[in-house]
């Protein structure tokens, strides 16, 4: 497993986006909606297969926080990060921040072929270079998955 808690960020991104959803179903689908067209802005097509992995990211994150990182009245936070400030070179950080205080979510397991739920980390975990958690002061945690970039568009 590649998760771990480590620092946000090392150095200013060269792109942010940062912007607050609903704790609903819908928000969750928003998100994800804006996350892509965001990065579609940034020079990632929706058709490209990186655009289609980052989706799926930002689908399972955004669920579990709507899902099951929820506290009545409170939203939860997209960030989109690029640039070379972070851990990784030339990295897209997709961060989910959400009001629920336990910091540490289950650990990915394998489960039966027929089960409904429960598969979401493990996707995040196969689709991104890294991933983990971090606490969110006062409360709540932040859920953050890393890929490389695929190539570098013109933004």
């Amino acid at each position: 497993m590649k998760t771990e808690i480590v620092p946000t960020e090392i150095a200013p991104p060269v792109h942010e986006f940062v912007q607050l959803y609903s704790s609903t179903p819908r928000g969750a689908r928003l998100a994800r909606l804006m996350g892509t067209q965001q990065l579609a802005a940034w020079g990632w097509p929706y058709d490209e297969e990186f655009s289609r992995v980052c989706a799926l990211l930002l689908g399972e994150l955004t669920a579990n926080a709507a899902t099951h990182g929820r506290v009545q009245g409170r939203s939860f936070r997209l960030r989109l990060l690029i640039g070379p400030g972070l851990l990784l070179p030339r990295t897209l950080r997709v961060e989910v921040a959400d009001a629920l205080g336990e910091v540490r979510p289950a650990p990915p397991q394998v489960l039966f072929p027929d089960a409904e739920s429960g598969r979401g980390l493990l996707l995040v975990d196969a689709l991104s270079a890294r991933w983990g958690i971090a606490p969110r002061p006062p409360s709540g945690k932040t859920v953050w998955a890393e890929l490389e970039l695929s190539n570098t568009p013109a933004c």
